[in-house]
């Protein structure tokens, strides 16, 4: 199989330079490499532009085109016919070295599938745990697997506003465990969404698919969205053999006021995305864990060193939930 790697950066050179490295260390080597950059400077281009990394093409995008999901379409549309496999990364990604070569035996395992995911190994200590405890709050058991439960999810599960369904996929009512909840067992598990930023598909499904330009800018949850739509009509899947490390950089990010509004209001789309008739029960539910959400968030303020950060990122959670009053998202 043939496969082309679309990194999307906006104002990262050194993080990108990172990844990239670990991608020449890599035992199956993509066929294509797309620098997508949205940087306002040039400090991405000094660097790649004339880089002699092999197969890697540098594009430096218009304004019109900025933004994740611009970015990432924008690629799509300069992936070479013959490749197979299409595989997104974050900038801020380093690969362990049989990475890709896990991704497409998976596709060769299951060739139905809409799409492939990797697996972040350094944001989460787990510990292998036997016997799961029914009544054990502090931690979070799957497959064999245990984890620290946070704050958050503690009080959801007093308050019974936690779901029965597995991690990676979407209740009804929206809120549900991500991915990273999925331990390092090197198991593939199927889901129903994937993280963008470890994400890969079929080139002929991009063909036909695009990533939804309602999630401007930075483009929190467009990975929701995008593979809550593939799964509707057909299967995805998490190699957790395929493993890298995610080192989160905080140049690019919004700041977090918008980051707040963009949780809630983003939110709100990629759960009518997956649950566009909501009964009245699944709606309850998704308000009140958005308003605990906040509220946990405004503890912060007198809990935490980063007040502003908090102080921030509450008033945009709150502007953001009001704002579905009168201006919904349209899925």
């Amino acid at each position: 199989m043939k496969i082309s790697l679309i990194i999307c950066t906006y104002q990262r050179p050194i993080a990108i330079s990172r990844l990239l490295e670990s991608v020449r260390q890599q035992t199956v080597y993509p066929d294509q490499i797309l620098v997508i950059d949205g940087s306002i400077d040039d400090e991405t281009l000094v660097r790649f532009r004339e880089s002699e990394i092999p197969n890697l093409h540098y594009y430096k995008v218009p304004e019109k085109d900025r933004g994740l999901t611009r970015q990432r379409n924008y690629g799509i549309e300069r992936v070479d016919q013959e490749m197979d496999i299409v595989a997104f990364l974050d900038d801020d990604t380093i690969l362990l070295e049989n990475y890709f070569e896990e991704i497409i035996e998976t596709y060769q395992k299951y060739p139905e599938a809409m799409g492939v995911g990797g697996y972040i190994i350094n944001e989460v200590n787990w510990v292998k745990a036997t016997e799961p405890q029914r009544d054990d709050l502090n931690h979070f058991y799957f497959d064999n697997y245990r984890r620290k439960e946070s704050s958050r999810y503690k009080l959801r599960r007093r308050l019974n506003l936690i779901q029965k369904e597995p991690p990676g996929y979407y209740p009804d009512f929206g809120h549900g465990r991500s991915i990273g909840f999925l331990p390092p067992s090197g198991k593939i598990y199927q889901t129903e969404t994937l993280m963008g930023g470890v994400s890969s598909f079929p080139y002929n499904v991009l063909q036909t698919h695009k990533f939804s330009e309602y999630f401007e800018g930075y483009g929190l949850y467009e990975d929701a969205d995008f593979s809550l739509r593939l799964a509707k009509i057909g299967k995805l899947y998490v190699n957790a053999a395929a493993q890298l490390e995610h080192h989160h950089d905080a140049s690019g990010r919004p700041n977090l006021y918008k980051y707040g509004k963009m949780v809630v209001r983003n939110g709100w789309y990629v759960w009518r995305v997956k649950n566009p008739k909501p009964l009245v029960k699944d709606q309850t539910k998704w308000y009140q864990i958005t308003i605990l959400l906040a509220a946990i968030r405004f503890l912060n303020i007198f809990t935490t060193k980063e007040k502003w950060q908090a102080f921030e990122e509450t008033s945009g959670r709150v502007v953001g939930l009001f704002s579905l009053l009168w201006n919904k998202p349209r899925p």
